[in-house]
């Protein structure tokens, strides 16, 4: 009897195509060459990204911020359409703009993308929206990992995740401890809807109510999908531009949870922030979500940023450098509020009135 021969497995057949693996890495070199900043040693491929800690020797007190996020289920609005060169912006925002918070300057940013098919075109086009936030942000990307996980996700299926560092000198160090009854909270106008709330979002535009997204959308002047794909804006250097500016006590990045809670994360137990709705007009894609989906405005500002995207607080003398500061960066900026002593009743901070 002669054997039948049998065909010995490998990790192609399994669904992991190594070649296409190192085709993106190829195609991702120049973008990510671009974020390179003097500190960086080694090239991409290493095992591991290098930075010259000596670069910390001009600090007296040197503390390294580091912070960690993805974008969540607004890759699933990049795979419908088929872009994907901007995903990494909001990336890049998630995680610099959490680190400059503290007042740290970012440093370099290492990231992750999973997909369930290596299509190197696509994994590059990813890299390359990563690289283009990094040097927004000013910080270089070092490294990081494609992993590819057939079986597990579709093949068109992806997500992405980030991990930075950033510097700050201790006694410049940002916070709590600094802020004042009488200091002024300066709102930072948002892009649109960031990289939170999407869940909501799809559920109530696309699943509840049907829209397409490549539907034009009068209030909006543009598609559904143009809209939703609006990379987070990146405030990094803004904020820095402004603390060598003006004196600057705590900054506050509006993200899950919404303004009041995210605002509420620096106010110390004894204060109070209380915003005034009244001060600005939320863009029409937060009208359009709660008009269609009928969400009370709590829901939605517990979810969404309401068109506000970072938070700057500031003693009420340093409010007229810190407008123009940001004026002349070309960030629309406004009072929004101030610092009072907190009451029996009140939290670490609220919103009141209604929007103008």
């Amino acid at each position: 009897m002669s054997e039948s021969p049998v065909s010995g497995a490998s990790y192609a057949a399994a669904g992991v195509d190594i070649e296409a693996g190192d085709r993106a890495v190829e195609l991702m070199k120049e973008w990510v060459k671009k974020t390179q900043r003097p500190e960086v040693l080694g090239g991409l491929g290493g095992f591991a990204g290098l930075f010259d800690a000596s670069a910390l020797k001009n600090y007296e007190r040197p503390l390294l911020a580091s912070a960690t996020d993805g974008v969540g289920t607004k890759v699933d609005i990049a795979r419908q359409l088929g872009v994907y060169d901007t995903i990494g912006h909001d990336l890049v925002a998630m995680v610099m703009d959490d680190i400059v918070v503290c007042g740290a300057e970012p440093l370099f940013m290492t990231d992750y993308i999973c997909v369930g098919k290596v299509h190197p075109e696509r994994v590059a086009a990813i890299v390359k929206g990563i690289a283009e936030g990094c040097v927004l942000a000013g910080c270089a990307l070092v490294g990081g990992e494609t992993a590819e996980h057939p079986g597990l996700l579709g093949a068109d299926d992806f997500d992405v995740a980030g991990a930075g560092t950033g510097v700050v000198e201790a006694a410049r160090l940002l916070g709590a401890d600094r802020i004042r009854t009488g200091d002024a909270v300066i709102a930072m106008a948002s892009s649109g809807l960031h990289s939170n709330g999407y869940s909501l979002v799809r559920h109530v535009l696309l699943n509840q109510a049907g829209l397409a997204l490549d539907a034009r959308i009068e209030e909006l002047g543009r598609t559904l999908g143009e809209e939703l794909l609006e990379p987070t804006k990146i405030y990094s250097l803004d904020c820095l531009a402004l603390m060598r500016t003006a004196e600057v006590h705590a900054f506050s990045h509006i993200t899950g949870g919404g303004l009041a809670a995210n605002l509420a994360r620096v106010i110390p137990d004894h204060l109070h922030a209380i915003v005034d709705r009244a001060t600005w007009t939320p863009g029409p894609i937060f009208d359009l979500v709660g008009r269609t989906g009928s969400v009370e405005r709590l829901e939605l500002e517990k979810t969404l940023n309401m068109g506000v995207g970072m938070i700057a607080i500031v003693p009420q003398e340093s409010v007229d450098v810190a407008l123009t500061a940001l004026a002349d960066r070309g960030v629309e900026a406004w009072v929004a509020g101030e610092i009072t002593e907190r009451g029996e009743h009140t939290t670490g901070a609220e919103l009141v009135g209604d929007y103008a």
